[in-house]
């Protein structure tokens, strides 16, 4: 089995989206890092825009679930970081400007 790439983890986490926004983790800025091991290995660093998320915890269990799908991923590891702060300035020009930031 073919080791997953950067490109299919991104893909595949893109597909994440925090509830309370409807918008991919991935474009509200929230990835902070992506790190494969060439072993089967991933381990994603992520934030929320806010420690006191209530969804953090489902956010974060639905971007294990999409890792551990994709093929050739043998451990995936989810770490939340606070460092640096999210900002909306993280996000993708044109969800800040569809949500009014």
């Amino acid at each position: 089995m073919a080791a997953a790439t950067i490109g299919d983890v991104v893909r595949a986490i893109r597909e994440a989206v925090d509830p309370e926004v409807g918008v991919s983790i991935v474009d509200l800025g929230l990835i902070y890092g992506i790190r494969m091991d060439g072993k089967g290995g991933v381990r994603v660093e992520m934030t929320m825009t806010s420690p006191m998320c209530p969804l953090a915890s489902v956010i974060m269990a639905d971007v294990q679930l999409r890792l551990e799908h994709l093929p050739g991923v043998r451990k995936a590891e989810v770490d939340l970081v606070w460092e640096p702060p999210w900002s909306p300035e993280m996000m993708e020009g044109e969800i800040r400007a569809n949500l009014g930031v």
